[in-house]
């Protein structure tokens, strides 16, 4: 027996259907979209097995389960979304008080011998300082970039 039970409201079936039909929207919404319009098990609906909507639009139970789910939970809006990550994939390498460092670093002193700090003296810099372990020009590049 199905936890999550999909019935749209007529208005809701006429915006998916929209949604569908003009396909000036992001490939996964409209796939959502899709999905969600088979799975409807009110009158209109198309009453699709989640096995059978599976096959059909070629992604796994799962996903057909976790979208049945959010939609149920969260609402509309968010079963045609992407699920939010809860927390980023890679922690930021630098907090506000290494940033601060790094950027006493670059309005400070220049090197000797050198006109002004490029981003591979400033990435040298703060792992010979131990302010951070490893640091490439980039990511130095990206932090001074965000504070401007």
């Amino acid at each position: 027996m199905k936890k999550y039970i999909v019935r749209l409201e007529a208005e809701e079936r006429l915006r998916l259907e929209q949604l569908v039909r003009t396909g000036k929207a992001a490939a996964y919404r409209i796939r959502h979209a899709n999905i969600v319009l088979a799975l409807d098990e009110s009158e209109a609906g198309a009453k699709m097995k989640d096995a059978d909507a599976a096959r059909a639009f070629g992604v796994s139970l799962r996903t057909i389960e976790s979208l049945r789910k959010r939609l149920v939970e969260e609402g509309l809006d968010a079963a045609l979304e992407r699920k939010k990550q809860v927390r980023p994939s890679v922690e930021p390498m630098f907090d506000g008080e290494k940033e601060a460092k790094l950027i006493a670093i670059a309005c400070g002193p220049k090197p000797e011998g050198r006109a002004r700090w490029t981003l591979e003296l400033l990435s040298e810099r703060v792992v010979a300082l131990k302010i951070v372990e490893h640091c490439s020009p980039q990511t130095v590049m990206r932090v001074l970039q965000k504070t401007s």
